[in-house]
């Protein structure tokens, strides 16, 4: 007989086990968009030749990459965050700060170029970011950052490409 503390570690486990693999239990993302609310639509084969398999998992499909695995969590340099997807700018370097939470953390994001949708995975409420332009999921955005937004803008580094200058 399994005891209550034991079932309640059992699935902090696998809650972490979920997060830590990428394997989000919210992958209703379709690649495609039959509402036409995005500027770019492609099928989930078009998506899948253009990306990288770990780029799919997280753009399309709400994967999240492990902690500290980004190398943009080191980049330093002057420059643009633009989607993984669809090179669309997101984020500029000046707005990049150490938030500790090992994914690159903005304070804000280039003004339209993000949209946002509640996300109700993983037992909470969140405030999931997408590029505005694809509908590809980047992160997410919480209200623990640094002044002058109080905000946090979470963002899976594989989601993103740098361009420096």
């Amino acid at each position: 007989m399994i005891s209550r503390r034991d079932f309640v570690q059992r699935g902090a486990a696998v809650g972490a086990a979920i997060i830590c693999l990428g394997k989000s239990p919210h992958n209703a993302m379709a690649g495609s968009d039959p509402s036409g609310k995005f500027e770019i639509v492609r099928t989930d084969e078009e998506w899948d030749r253009e990306l990288t398999s770990e780029q799919y998992a997280v753009l399309r499909r709400r994967a999240t990459e492990r902690p500290w695995s980004s190398s943009l969590n080191k980049e330093s340099r002057p420059g643009t965050y633009v989607c993984a997807g669809c090179a669309s700018p997101l984020f500029s370097s000046n707005t990049k700060f150490e938030s500790g939470t090992g994914w690159p953390s903005f304070w804000t994001a280039i003004a339209g170029s993000i949209g946002t949708s509640e996300d109700r995975s993983l037992f909470l409420v969140r405030t999931e970011v997408h590029c505005r332009r694809c509908g590809g999921h980047l992160g997410h955005v919480f209200k623990d950052g640094p002044e002058p937004t109080g905000l946090r803008y979470c963002m899976n580094g594989l989601a993103l490409r740098f361009l420096p200058g």
